[in-house]
């Protein structure tokens, strides 16, 4: 009786998945909000690459119904949505939080403008800075422009707030931040799609009352943006992405986004919550209603008090920060150990055992080359070096030391500049101001970086590295790399081309894996009283590779492998010092013939870049063209998707 009663569970549980999964797909945050796009309508979107919002665009690359592109920076991706939005079509721009702070600009006024098709802006915040140089909330952008906010808090109301972000952009006239946060990005559930609708492309009409924010016209759109929030309250108080869970009314949760997720682990059933899917304008009379329903009320957001100052300047007493930090993410054992004081049990960690790890360039790495000899050119002349975002931030560690501040996107040569020109005022003279950025960030902000530099004058050493992706952010193209974000041929923008025409007199363009190369090149920099401007080219390797890549750094290109001749290896560590993470010391079963015992070894993630040969000084590492077949011969096996 018990196996029959058993089994019967089996089946009803089987069945519950079956319905529950019928008809709905898990997908990423990102993801749902891709979709979510696709369903509205949208037949335009932009965007920069950039943790956690990357694969948003990404996603919306596979749907031919829509324009989707990778715009030069964020700024650019928003103007360009702004104006298909004016042309009349659902137009949508995407970036992590520190983009906004470049479409800020354009965000703000066209605020005033208003749009005509309805126009989206997908803000993703990173609490907890898993990747990203600060931390900071931008639903301030929201209160600061006047515009409608929503947070979506699963992968669910990523696709459903989208699509009403749309209708709402185009019934109130404006602009709609969508805000989300790494967790919500990145964590996936189930997800009920639905149809995509092709609502009319709206007719363009000349407006330039409207359209054209010159003082007397901005001057009555100003009063119009205060009446349209009055509107935007109004919807805030009915709209069903603010309501209450009622429960315990010994205590009250007000969250929104991820944070509802985490309150509600932490307290569950214990406390009723108001969770805010609409959160600018916030509903003053619903958070009336939930004050008058329980005695004390935290407000969990993660970063800024926004909600928190909000409420307090009703009148309402609240329980929020300093009691939650404010940074970081409101994570459940962050909750409960500000709540209650305790933490859960973890597994403890042996701190001796444990080998810390710092993050490194990969196995052929076109930025090693450059980094291993500006180091030592470094160490010999007086030197400071300002970097940029990228994964060649990475330069700042060992063994290269080679970065000693960064500021932000595509700041390197204007910063340095600026170095260069306190240095001048205090005397120091002998000392090298070198600014390093990589290719994409060239095309983002860089240009006018250099443009500072050239324009102004000084001597600084400008280098851009060139391995043809963007690629920090998981190797997406740029106008430089030939290819646009659906990987189609397209022009690719000569960097040496561009740099010539904004009239830079010095200019070399070298191979960063040829080190002698490299040497010579940095001692005409450093002896140069000018602005001069290295450029390293050199693709990375994991970027997907096309014709055009093959055709210009030979059919070969990362099919090379070498290997150790153990013979000859003196274990000087000559090789360790360029910073392979395929190359290793070790001493076990092995008849050593070198003093100290240990010998060299290169493994599998070699890709050929021979940097360690030229540094060899027994010749001890070569070229092996058995090994190179054998791996070419695997290489050519499928690839995951990810590759093709």
């Amino acid at each position: 009786m018990e196996k029959i009663l058993e089994k019967n569970l089996e089946q009803k549980a089987e069945q519950l998945v079956k319905e529950i999964m019928q008809d709905k797909i898990l997908m990423s945050g990102d993801e749902a909000l891709a979709r979510g796009a696709y369903e509205a309508g949208v037949l335009f979107a932009s965007a920069y690459p950039g943790t956690p919002s990357t694969e948003i665009m990404e996603s919306l690359a596979k749907y031919d119904e829509i324009h989707a592109e990778w715009a030069p920076n964020e700024k650019i991706a928003f103007e360009a949505a702004a104006g298909a939005s004016i042309g009349g079509v659902r137009a949508m721009a995407s970036m992590k939080h520190v983009g906004v702070n470049l479409a800020a600009d354009p965000l703000m006024t066209f605020a005033y403008i208003g749009v005509n098709g309805g126009m989206v802006l997908i803000s993703c915040d990173e609490p907890g800075m898993h990747s990203s140089q600060n931390e900071q909330d931008n639903r301030t952008f929201a209160h600061f422009a006047k515009v409608p906010l929503f947070e979506p808090s699963n992968s669910q109301e990523c696709l459903d707030m989208v699509k009403e972000a749309f209708d709402h952009s185009e019934k109130y006239d404006t602009p709609v931040i969508i805000r989300v946060t790494t967790r919500v990005c990145h964590s996936k559930s189930l997800v009920q799609t639905g149809e995509r609708i092709e609502p009319p492309i709206k007719e363009y009409v000349k407006n330039i009352q409207k359209t054209l924010p010159v003082p007397v016209f901005s001057r009555g759109r100003r009063k119009l943006i205060e009446e349209r929030f009055k509107e935007l309250a109004e919807y805030s108080e009915k709209t069903h992405l603010n309501y209450i869970e009622p429960s315990n009314t010994k205590v009250g949760v007000i969250a929104s986004g991820m944070c509802i997720n985490f309150a509600k682990e932490v307290f569950g059933e214990a406390a009723s919550y108001l969770k805010l899917g609409y959160t600018n304008p916030l509903p003053e009379n619903l958070l009336k209603e939930f004050y008058s329903q329980v005695d004390k009320v935290y407000v969990i957001e993660e970063n800024d008090p926004i909600m928190q100052n909000w409420i307090e300047r009703l009148g309402y007493e609240v329980i929020g920060k300093p009691t939650f930090l404010p940074y970081g993410e409101m994570t459940p054992d962050v909750i409960r150990h500000a709540v209650y004081g305790d933490k859960l049990p973890v597994q403890e960690i042996n701190e001796e055992i444990l080998v810390h790890r710092p993050p490194n360039l990969c196995s052929g790495c076109p930025h090693r080359g450059f980094f291993f000899e500006l180091s030592k050119k470094a160490r010999k002349h007086d030197t400071v070096i300002a970097g940029d975002i990228g994964c060649y931030t990475l330069g700042f560690g060992e063994p290269y030391a080679t970065m000693d501040y960064v500021v932000c996107m595509g700041s390197a040569f204007s910063a340095a500049h600026g170095t260069q020109k306190a240095f001048e005022a205090a005397g120091r003279e002998n000392t090298k101001v070198v600014g390093v950025m990589g290719d994409s960030t060239f095309f983002h902000t860089g240009m006018n970086s250099l443009i500072e530099v050239l324009y102004n004058g000084n001597d600084v050493i400008c280098v851009i590295l060139d391995n043809r992706t963007t690629g920090m952010t998981g190797q997406q193209e740029n106008p430089g790399s030939g290819r646009n974000i659906k990987m189609q041929d397209t022009p690719d923008i000569d960097i040496e081309t561009v740099v010539k025409s904004l009239g830079a007199k010095n200019v070399a363009r070298i191979n960063p894996n040829n080190l002698k190369e490299v040497r010579e090149t940095l001692d005409k920099a450093y002896a140069t009283n000018e602005p001069y401007v290295i450029i390293t080219d050199w693709p990375c390797a994991l970027k997907p590779m096309g014709e055009k890549d093959y055709e210009k750094y030979g059919k070969d290109l990362f099919k090379k492998r070498y290997t150790v001749v153990e013979e000859k290896c003196i274990g000087c560590e000559a090789c360790i010092k360029v910073g392979c993470p395929a190359i290793a010391m070790i001493k076990e079963g092995k008849e050593l013939v070198n003093k100290k015992g240990q010998v060299a070894t290169i493994d599998e993630t070699c890709v050929g870049c021979d940097i360690c040969a030229q540094v060899c000084p027994t010749q001890a590492i070569q070229f092996s063209a058995e090994l190179s077949k054998l791996l070419d011969g695997a290489s050519k096996q499928k690839k995951p998707d990810f590759f093709n």
